[in-house]
């Protein structure tokens, strides 16, 4: 199906990574569709070359800024401005059905099943069931709809600031009119999601196709040891499943580093592969008090790689399950 395409986004060289890294994951298990790229003009040619290589059209679009300061101070995430630079996708006419998908993503096992379902079709936000979350969509592109979709920007702006406000807002019957448009949440399984319903993470979790790196902190935040295969980073700041961190930086240092290293050359760059960090996996901060630590909770930043990783809480929970 040459007119069919996953369809990602980057607007600086960060992003650029992620996207290298989910084309690389689509490549890997063996996706018969397109991969298709919109960057930024801001992603640096060293990055652009390493994108021509993995995706077979890389096309530099224009940054669209929403300028709603006031709902992206509201968010405290200014960054998400850009993100309406993701409504150019629907001028890829030449391709009659498309997948979006966010470049904090990575592919698990082959999903091209996904262009059986039709526009908007999106899983549930693990924040706000009745919206969808729009890392990862199924939409048929269009110059009208991309039309229709500038003039309801406009007109309403974004609830949140950003392309999922926006997107939400225009198609406001996904919750309620047709529940084959509801993607199952495999397809877009948020790694913070994870820690709000175990039970459900170790029953379904093993089915996971997408992970969604939500949240400020992504994976190339961290930075990497190879040989010992050890993340790190600050342990406040983890909010990602530890073996998909795993995963997403295996595949990072193992297929993209190498080909970055090619389009740089002599220049210096920083891959987030070091080797000899030190023998933790994360660092640790200083002990929290269990009042402290209640508190950090329930403002969604439990310590996952430490005292509340998943091995910690369900050993708690079988000792009272007894």
């Amino acid at each position: 199906m040459a007119d069919q395409a996953f369809v990602t986004l980057a607007t600086n060289d960060s992003y650029a990574r992620g996207a290298m890294v989910l084309g690389k994951s689509l490549r890997n298990h063996n996706t018969s569709k397109k991969l298709v790229a919109l960057i930024g003009p801001h992603v640096s040619e060293p990055c652009q070359a390493v994108l021509k290589r993995i995706f077979d059209e890389v096309r530099v679009v224009d940054v669209l800024d929403s300028g709603d300061t006031a709902h992206l101070a509201m968010m405290k995430r200014p960054d998400l401005g850009v993100t309406f630079t993701k409504l150019h996708c629907w001028t890829l006419t030449h391709y009659s059905k498309c997948v979006f998908m966010d470049a904090d993503t990575l592919v698990l096992s082959n999903i091209d099943e996904l262009f059986d379902r039709e526009e908007l079709s999106a899983a549930p936000d693990p924040g706000w069931p009745d919206c969808f979350n729009s890392g990862v969509f199924v939409f048929r592109p269009s110059n009208e709809t991309y039309g229709k979709l500038l003039q309801y920007c406009t007109e309403h702006g974004s609830f949140d600031g950003g392309d999922q406000g926006v997107l939400n807002g225009f198609f406001n019957t996904w919750a309620t009119a047709d529940i084959s448009k509801h993607l199952p949440f495999i397809y877009n399984l948020s790694s913070i999601a994870i820690y709000t319903y175990l039970p459900a993470f170790k029953q379904y979790g093993g089915n996971a196709k997408v992970v969604h790196f939500l949240g400020k902190t992504k994976p190339w935040s961290y930075t990497f040891d190879p040989k010992a295969k050890r993340i790190a980073g600050s342990v406040h700041e983890a909010t990602a499943h530890p073996t998909f961190l795993l995963d997403w930086w295996t595949l990072y240092s193992s297929t993209v580093v190498p080909l970055l290293q090619e389009q740089y050359g002599d220049q210096p760059f920083h891959s987030g592969c070091v080797e000899g960090e030190g023998s933790s996996s994360f660092s640790q901060g200083p002990q929290l008090s269990s009042e402290e630590r209640k508190q950090k909770w329930e403002q969604g930043q439990a310590d996952y790689m430490g005292m509340d990783s998943f091995d910690n809480i369900k050993r708690k929970l079988d000792t009272f399950l007894k």
